[in-house]
């Protein structure tokens, strides 16, 4: 899992039938510090999160298809939580 901020959301008027009802945001990968580490991609939403929010995502197809019991589901990323505070504490 990594952290991520919710950067925009994605609207699709084609697309698989898995995907009806399904929110879908552009997100941005996050290191520890906060700074971006890497590009943005799709991710599916499971917990009504919004732009702006920093979030936990699960970035492996098949745990991320067990989040919806959907074994052949077209999805890879799904955000599985929404981080209201983040306390690092370096030993």
């Amino acid at each position: 899992m990594k952290l991520a901020r919710v950067v925009s959301q994605v609207v699709s008027t084609q697309k698989p039938s898995f995907y009806r009802g399904i929110k879908t945001f552009m997100v941005k990968p996050l290191k520890l510090d906060g700074s971006e580490d890497g590009s943005t991609f799709v991710a599916a939403d499971r917990v009504q999160a919004g732009i702006g929010d920093l979030v936990l995502i699960m970035q492996e197809g098949s745990s991320a298809r067990c989040m919806y019991g959907e074994s052949e589901a077209p999805v890879r990323t799904v955000i599985v939580g929404i981080v209201d505070h983040v306390e690092m504490v370096w030993t």
